[in-house]
């Protein structure tokens, strides 16, 4: 017969409940990481195993209505999500799109929005195989901050540009929360606006192909942007951003046709993506911070480009920006931070440029700070904006010219804190030149042109 004391009972009650919570709390942790409800029983099941192999009967007598408790609360809690959260689908088709190219299926397609925005649950817009034409559209904010696009089309806009006329975007989301475009392919068929832009001909700007306009928690996968008429994606005034595996595609001489443009937005990831494009592969522009850029093939393009910044005299700065892993080939730039010589309350620091390679780049690495396209209506002033800390580590590879860094700075507001690291660029299989003007920092490791930092 098990015999024990008051004290110890009570120790050993102490030891016991500690126990069961542990044991809840290793079990409740790894639930919340599956998704399919019926993986649950198996370790509830051991659970139950392993907490009756140690202790008497008597004791698990005394003790099972806890533990029911608590395996009562436990599976309202791992359950319950499933029985209020399945997901809604709305097939445009069944909306009364047709994938016939032809069709106009703007109407079906805001149809769906306004059926996923509807919905209690969260809701996913299926496109199915075709080809769907979409005149210029708009998804507002709504309460459902669950909704994600899975695409498997081609959307195409008008091929007669006139058609969108001077509307700013093809398709934009504004105000949207928990948004997710899973796939597909935008088809913005710019090449007749391009070609009227090029000819010198009265035309309109052009719209962007996708743009987020202050907007959260948005997650764009596996989309491809070809032949966008201006730029192919915006962020815009956004917090938490991820993009990923996306195709950017356009003529290397289509007219500011910008890969993504990402502006005034905090938390914004492009990861594993490919932009060949007429213009900055990914333009970062004031108010940018906590931008991560990895795993991205850059060309034709004019590179990565900080900038254009001093457009205005009240302009937000640019700051804690990470490009790491990026293979430019035949760009007109590398890694460019560029403002125009105008006075702005403006800046950008703590940048990393990483593991950067360079295949017959015109201008590998740049700050320039006289910044005037095609030297029209150049101010002729210098730029306010104040550049610091900014990090140049294991950039390698061929300049197509014979100056492969330039440090082009204020003359009131010096470059300060550039550091360059592991810098080896070559020209015609010889050593390059690099130029600095009010430029100051260090250099560290083999450092190939010869820094001329102060």
């Amino acid at each position: 017969m098990w015999k024990m004391s008051g004290t110890q009972m009570d120790s050993l009650s102490y030891r016991i409940e500690v126990n069961i919570t542990l044991r809840v709390i290793d079990i409740i942790y790894p639930l919340t990481q599956f998704q399919l409800p019926t993986l649950y029983p198996f370790p509830i099941l051991s659970f139950f195993s392993s907490i009756s192999s140690y202790l008497p009967p008597t004791i698990m007598v005394q003790y099972m209505g806890s533990i029911s408790l608590l395996f009562a609360a436990l599976l309202f809690i791992v359950f319950q999500p499933y029985s209020a959260t399945a997901t809604v689908t709305y097939n445009v088709v069944n909306l009364g799109a047709r994938g016939d190219g032809s069709t106009d299926n703007t109407k079906a397609f805001l149809g769906a929005w306004a059926a996923a925005c509807g919905s209690v649950s969260p809701a996913t817009i299926y496109v199915p195989p075709g080809r769907y034409l979409l005149r210029n559209a708009v998804f507002r904010g709504c309460n459902n901050h669950a909704i994600t696009f899975i695409i498997h089309a081609t959307l195409l806009a008008p091929s007669d540009y006139r058609i969108m006329g001077d509307a700013p975007n093809w398709l934009g989301f504004q105000d949207v929360t928990g948004v997710s475009i899973i796939g597909g392919v935008l088809d913005a068929q710019g090449i007749d606006l391009w070609a009227c832009k090029m000819s010198g001909k009265n035309c309109p700007s052009g719209a962007t192909t996708l743009r987020f306009s202050k907007s959260n928690n948005i997650l764009v996968r596996g989309l491809i942007s070809l032949n966008s008429q201006m730029f192919h994606i915006v962020i815009n005034g956004c917090h938490n951003v991820k993009l990923q595996g996306l195709r950017v595609s356009a003529s290397g001489h289509s007219p500011n046709t910008d890969g993504i443009h990402v502006q005034l937005s905090s938390g914004v990831m492009i990861s594993d993506t490919k932009i060949k494009t007429g213009d900055d592969c990914i333009s970062i522009g004031p108010g940018a911070t906590n931008l991560w850029i990895e795993n991205v093939d850059c060309g034709p393009g004019h590179g990565i480009s900080i900038g254009s910044l001093a457009k205005d005299l009240e302009e937000e700065g640019v700051q804690n920006v990470t490009v790491k892993s990026v293979t430019f080939t035949g760009t007109q730039n590398g890694v460019r931070i560029k403002s125009w010589a105008r006075p702005s309350n403006g800046f950008v620091k703590h940048v990393v440029f990483q593991h950067i390679g360079m295949v017959n780049v015109q201008n590998p690495i740049v700050v320039d700070q006289n910044y005037c396209p095609r030297q029209e209506n150049c101010p002729g002033q210098v730029s306010g904006v104040k550049v610091s800390d900014v990090r140049y580590e294991d950039i390698h590879g061929t300049s197509a010219s014979e100056i492969a860094v330039k440090f082009d700075c204020s003359p009131t507001n010096p470059c300060t804190g550039i550091k360059l690291k592991d810098v080896k660029l070559t020209y015609k299989n010889k050593s390059p030149k690099s130029l600095c003007v009010n430029a100051d920092g260090t250099a560290s490791g083999f450092v190939m042109p010869a820094s001329c930092l102060l």
